[in-house]
């Protein structure tokens, strides 16, 4: 052949750094404590519980996330936009009775998921679920991240909301929402300097609250103060992200975020129940490059690539509960199995994911999107999350490529890097509407203030633009 444009295919053993970075929805994704028997159960087993030292429950070792909870078939209007995005209520109805029939009794919810309407179907579903109150343990949250919501009165409304939607007169456990974004001048602001911790205070004086205690992200300058100061505030509980590939390469994932190690390790000293957040990184953690796939199932051919990253959080003995949110029943199915009962990792096990499969997992250059969907709505109607998942699943697919127009190609190559090419663009067409993709991002940053994970967001977008342009030039 003549020269021409080399291709090089971003994929299995490629540490490339062509748009670093960039990710889709996608449908198809020894116990501690007592345990209670089953015969339901997809495994033959019974879930594992631990018991909550500070308030005794016993608790689910699996939690059920109800961040991402099942939407209806979108459809577009008369005029060919989409119509709004509305949950699939018959279908959470249906997998929480299913949960709590096979033994989770912990929902962690809260007032931002699921475009707000999260609380609500929660409510309808553990209601319609027919089991009494006192079976299931309700989690939900503060969630007051915009400075229009930073008043004392704002933050009681939202608190007496949350329990309005969730039909209930208390909750088992509340957590001021995402500490650490924004430092400590956010945390004095939001929750100390307004009372309204306070307030929150009393309540669990009251019965209100039973447990108190608050999820983190960001600056540990704030994590540090919140435990510094436990003999006054009396943290029942507090929520961390942890999975094998942050418990030491945080930072190799998320410049802004502070090690799982040290988290973990400073709530157990102080003998602080523990509650695991993003165990599988957003799905990246099963999403992953087909030849890290390969390595798991060699040591264990029956097991999902899930039950990996879920073993390894629930082996940790302060946790109380290990988070997911399942979106589909095969999910839950497939959790349900890995904790009925947990069947705990060896001590070689462990250190073998957090060096050797955590090491290969960030050689990848995937965005940290953990697809929280904390950024949306986007004012100007993007799809962020489905951008840079799309993104990422085509790096693991190995459908990212960069072209040199000096170097020579054979006809082999030449044939990989259409294909390569087609899957990435039609697939993006497919998991994002036109009128919603990167190109039309304006660079407003809006959405950088509420991404937990630090990502820059336009800068993401400006450079996943830039090469869907360059796969349609170079065809």
């Amino acid at each position: 052949m003549e020269r021409r444009e080399f291709i090089k295919i971003l994929g299995t053993g490629a540490a490339t750094a062509a748009l670093a970075g960039c990710g889709l929805k996608d449908p198809s994704q020894s116990s501690q404590g007592k345990e209670a028997s089953d015969a339901n159960h997809p495994s033959g087993g019974a879930m594992t519980y631990r018991d909550n030292p500070t308030s005794g429950d016993h608790v689910s070792l699996l939690g059920y996330g109800m961040m991402r909870l099942p939407d209806k078939p979108q459809k577009t209007t008369s005029g060919g936009t989409p119509a709004p995005e509305e949950i699939d209520q018959a279908e959470v109805n249906r997998l929480v009775k299913y949960a709590l029939d096979h033994g989770v009794n912990y929902f962690d919810t809260s007032p931002a998921y699921c475009r707000g309407e999260s609380e609500r179907s929660t409510g309808e579903a553990l209601v319609a679920s027919g089991y009494p109150r006192d079976k299931y343990y309700i989690a939900t949250k503060l969630s007051n991240f915009s400075p229009e919501q930073w008043s004392f009165k704002e933050g009681v409304k939202m608190f007496e909301n949350s329990l309005q939607y969730l039909q209930t007169d208390y909750l088992d456990y509340l957590l001021l929402h995402g500490v650490g974004m924004g430092g400590m001048e956010a945390l004095n602001s939001r929750y100390i300097e307004n009372g309204l911790l306070d307030y929150l205070l009393q309540k669990r004086e009251e019965g209100v609250i039973r447990n108190l205690g608050f999820s983190y992200h960001g600056d540990v300058e704030v994590f540090d103060y919140l435990l510094e100061n436990q003999d006054k505030y009396k943290w029942d509980f507090v929520q961390i992200q942890m999975n094998y590939v942050d418990w030491h390469l945080a930072d190799e994932t998320n410049s802004r975020n502070t090690d799982a190690e040290y988290l973990y390790g400073e709530l157990d000293k102080r003998g602080i129940p523990v509650v695991i957040m993003e165990p599988l990184l957003g799905g990246r953690l099963v999403k992953m490059p087909n030849h890290i796939v390969a390595t798991l199932k060699q040591k264990r051919p029956d097991d999902s690539v899930a039950s990996w990253a879920f073993r390894y959080s629930g082996s940790k003995p302060r946790v109380l509960t290990v988070l997911s949110g399942m979106t589909y029943m095969e999910h839950l199915q497939d959790n349900v199995r890995t904790f009925s009962p947990l069947d705990p990792l060896t001590e070689e096990e462990q250190t073998w994911l957090e060096t050797e499969v955590a090491n290969l997992y960030v050689s990848y250059p995937t965005i940290p999107c953990n697809n929280c969907n904390y950024c949306m709505p986007c004012p100007y109607g993007l799809d962020i999350p489905a951008i840079l998942l799309h993104y990422n699943k085509c790096v693991n697919e190995g459908n990212v490529v960069e072209i040199d127009d000096e170097e020579e190609v054979t006809d082999d190559d030449l044939k990989k890097y259409r294909k390569a090419r087609r899957a990435f663009l039609i697939g993006y067409d497919r998991s994002v509407p036109r009128l919603r993709q990167a190109s039309h991002c304006i660079g407003c940053g809006r959405c950088v203030e509420h991404c937990p994970q630090r990502i820059n967001i336009p800068r993401e977008l400006q450079r996943i633009d830039n090469f869907v342009e360059e796969l349609k030039r170079k065809a």
